[in-house]
């Protein structure tokens, strides 16, 4: 896969979780890419995981985190 195609996915699942009420709640970073954590704020119990790897993608969650700050 080419890294344009990634990182189309990795956004994808990035909307894809906002879109169903998550939060980005932790980020942890590595030589390897991001590890974001998602908190659902309806259901505090649903969770989900997510490694982002490509440069795009965490430039992408970065803004995103910083509008979900905003609200």
């Amino acid at each position: 896969m080419s890294d344009y195609q990634e990182y189309l996915s990795e956004r994808d699942k990035i909307d894809y979780y906002l879109s169903q009420g998550y939060k980005i709640t932790s980020v942890t970073e590595n030589l390897s890419g991001a590890y974001l954590t998602f908190r659902n704020h309806k259901n505090q119990n649903d969770s989900a995981e997510m490694h982002v790897k490509t440069a795009d993608a965490r430039k992408y969650f970065s803004a995103m985190l910083l509008a979900q700050i905003r609200k």
